[in-house]
């Protein structure tokens, strides 16, 4: 079983101290105990976020690479956001965040850029077998614009592989507009050649052929089902994209 906090209740029991939230993150690093990445000795001396060797005198610590090195803001602040984050359904913002927490917006604003970068895991296998493709707008009601058209609103493209009646890995994108010039690069970036893509028979998917995959349209009312499927994850990828 994971051994991480379920409910708020026991985040705020657990990870009430910064040794606390130290201890944690030791256990992650070294699974095994202390290693000294230098000597490869195990004996050390503690000194709350630093151990140091006995052997070579080399010291190490615990949040040194990871996004809490140089942070001024408490361990037990950071867990707290990186709680929020992973547990609402519907996201969470700057804002929000700045509200629950009583931290200021620029504080929260940049413990998100944090966290989106981390979130994301570079050299990440592309989707692969029959993937759905669509775009999806992000934002309140604009009773000025139509169809792909929009004043302020957030534009995403969607790709998800299929899963039996499910849906398996996502890729989630903001994108200026939805011309081939920026739905193509996207379906290239993200999934792998020769893979079918199913999308609409909207007019910037048409040179998906020409660039090595095979291509299923359909031509719906609405927009493709899986895609909308994937809203409420979408939401929650946006609250980590936008402020």
């Amino acid at each position: 079983m994971e051994d991480y906090p379920r409910t708020l209740s026991e985040l705020e029991v657990r990870f009430s101290t910064q040794e606390s939230c130290l201890s944690y993150l030791a256990m992650l690093r070294w699974p095994d105990g202390f290693i000294c990445p230098q000597c490869g000795c195990t004996r050390y001396w503690k000194a709350r976020a630093m151990y140091e060797c006995t052997s070579c005198s080399r010291q190490t610590s615990v949040i040194a690479g990871t996004i809490f090195q140089n942070t001024r803001l408490p361990l037990t602040v950071w867990f707290r956001i990186v709680w929020w984050v992973t547990t609402q359904k519907n996201g969470t913002s700057a804002l929000g965040l700045k509200r629950i927490l009583g931290i200021t917006y620029k504080t929260a604003w940049t413990c998100l850029h944090k966290l989106r970068r981390a979130m994301v895991r570079l050299g990440r296998e592309k989707l692969s077998g029959r993937i759905e493709v669509d775009e999806a707008y992000v934002g309140g009601l604009e009773e000025e614009s139509r169809g792909r058209k929009t004043i302020s609103k957030a534009l995403l493209a969607v790709a998800a592989e299929e899963d039996g009646k499910g849906i398996g890995r996502i890729r989630i994108q903001r994108i200026p507009d939805a011309s081939g010039d920026s739905l193509i690069p996207f379906v290239v970036t993200n999934i792998e050649k020769g893979s079918m893509v199913h999308t609409d028979g909207w007019s910037g998917y048409q040179e998906i052929e020409k660039n090595g995959f095979l291509h299923e349209r359909s031509v719906l009312k609405h927009s493709t089902k899986r895609a909308h499927e994937l809203l409420p994850r979408v939401h929650l990828v946006i609250s980590l994209l936008i402020p």
